[in-house]
């Protein structure tokens, strides 16, 4: 018999895994004696009230011992000689897709236009302290995609796209700590990441599939509206039965090359905005109720939302404990992203803050057609560029004078390697966008007391929160209706938001993939 019971704890018994079996024990009235088994399924912390509390769902096995469980990996055979499935982009989406092609029988082949995890390191160093930006390998480019080296998040809403268990067992068979089972809000870091990506590679190479870095596609070859291959840098063919494209949100080329070839792609709703960084400390006292956090209770994070003119303006990506990174994808551009390492330990705390994008944003970008979207982010983010000094320094104001529209005589401490400078962010910030942010933060700090402080500074520009086109699909077969055997995949195609559900969706295509290479084999 399996029983399962909710039990909440105070600050001083947390890690006291005796107290916790006996409360929960003692909530079911059962006997020690009959408990073959007992394991946590859930925890999450309940800091509604003036005491944070621990919030735990116990699993208990009683007079039975539970099945012993087998590993996904334990199931991978061999697939040297198996079909052919070339996809492009080894993010979360194009190495999940791998991963379950392996599973399903069929052979990944990977092209990323950037570098591999490590090799990486050297271009991101290059883009704090130089301010130089490789257009290939970069803080969005390179193997693992943007989640490896901003962040690590692994929350999603999506929960109806897949198992998000499946991702999550499969980051923790690749060295992820087991806790990303049970939080609530897991999270693994990206000091933590690159290891686990790089373990995902040996996992797909050690069954036969193939990864191939430094290769960027610069043609798809089609054979009567049928995707048979890839040109890679110009000039090598690769041939498969299926083209999977998981390029990531910022692939501005992959679009381009789309609509060359004459391949429908659609216009996207997206956002744009700002990154806001507080001291860790702030929001802790205001989440928590109370001056020190004590090594109890982890970096707090907020979610903040509200309509403004019938707008949508929230918080995104929201980073405790973390770092404001530039996430700039080629020269001449100022963009920022967030990240946490797997202690968020550091004493800021950043979130995106953004305004939903619409028509009227657009109306002056009309002769772009499809790609208005790119250009307004492309705008947004030369325009804070050039107004600095050629770095990647970024342009700031302190929270209360981008509220008051004043350019600010200092700025906060922050996390942000390359540095910042003061800016008239009221100004840079298209109108429409700064007027909401600047009501939308106004109420946030009405909503969350301590929020709206000068101690915060406001960081241009938050631009990448997703991409602005999206490649369509079939929603019965993931492929797209004017290219047979094409099928797109994740944030790029517009259809996942996240390292999770990029994976998810990424594992949805593989099986679509296979479906329709059975039926294809069926008619041959």
């Amino acid at each position: 018999m399996i029983k399962e019971v909710e039990v909440r704890i105070d600050l001083a018994h947390v890690g006291d895994d005796a107290y916790l079996k006996e409360r929960g024990l003692k909530k079911l009235s059962v006997k020690p004696a009959r408990v073959k088994h007992w394991e946590i399924v859930r925890r999450s912390i309940d800091a509604r009230k003036r005491n944070p509390i621990y919030v735990y769902r116990l699993r208990y096995f009683l007079d039975e011992a539970p099945d012993e469980k087998t590993s996904i990996l334990s199931t991978f055979q061999t697939i040297k000689d198996r079909p052919r499935v070339l996809i492009v982009g080894a993010g979360p989406a194009g190495y999940f897709a791998a991963l379950e092609l392996i599973e399903l029988g069929l052979r990944p082949i990977i092209f990323e236009q950037g570098k591999d995890v490590r090799a990486r390191r050297k271009d991101l160093k290059a883009i704090q302290q130089d301010g130089f930006v490789n257009d290939k390998s970069n803080y969005c480019f390179g193997e693992g995609g943007a989640g490896t080296y901003s962040d690590g998040k692994l929350y999603t809403r999506s929960h109806k796209r897949g198992k998000i268990i499946k991702v999550l067992e499969l980051l923790v068979e690749h060295g992820a700590q087991t806790d990303i089972l049970i939080d609530a809000h897991p999270h693994i870091g990206s000091n933590k990441l690159p290891k686990i990506v790089q373990n995902i590679r040996e996992t797909i190479e050690k069954y036969g599939g193939e990864i191939h870095f430094d290769a960027t596609m610069t043609d798809l070859m089609m054979d009567q509206g049928k995707c048979v291959g890839v040109v890679v840098n110009d000039d090598t063919e690769y041939k498969g039965e299926g083209v999977i494209l998981a390029t990531g949100h910022s692939a501005r080329e992959v679009y381009r090359l789309l609509d060359k070839k004459g391949i429908t792609i659609e216009a996207k709703p997206f956002a744009l905005g700002v990154r806001i960084e507080h001291p860790q400390s702030i929001i802790d006292e205001v989440q928590y109720n109370r001056k020190e956090r004590g090594d109890k209770l982890p970096a707090a994070s907020y979610s903040l939302a509200c309509q403004v003119e019938e707008r949508g303006v929230f918080s995104f990506c929201m980073c405790p404990g973390g770092l404001v990174v530039p996430a700039a994808t080629a020269p001449g551009e100022i963009v920022v992203n967030g990240m946490s390492l797997s202690r968020r330990d550091s004493p800021y705390a950043n979130a995106g803050t953004v305004v939903a994008v619409e028509k009227e944003d657009l109306a002056p970008y009309d002769d772009h057609g499809v790609f208005a979207g790119m250009a307004f982010q492309q705008a947004v983010e030369q325009k804070m560029f050039s107004f600095g000094d050629g770095s990647q320094r970024g342009p700031a104001q302190r929270l209360t004078d981008f509220v008051q529209g004043d350019l600010s005589t200092d700025l906060a401490a922050s996390s942000y390697i390359p540095g910042l400078y003061p800016a008239p962010l009221h100004e840079l910030l298209p109108h429409g966008i700064y007027a909401r942010l600047q009501k939308g933060v106004q109420q946030f700090g009405q909503m969350m007391k301590g929020y709206y402080t000068s101690e915060a500074n406001v960081i241009g520009v938050e631009s990448r929160t997703s991409s602005p086109v999206k490649i369509p699909r079939s929603k019965e077969t993931y492929m797209h209706e004017e290219a047979e055997a094409l099928f797109p995949c994740g944030e790029g195609a517009g259809y996942a938001g996240g390292i999770v559900s990029a994976a998810m969706d990424g594992q949805n295509v593989a099986k679509a993939v296979a479906k329709y290479l059975n039926k294809d084999a069926n008619k041959a």
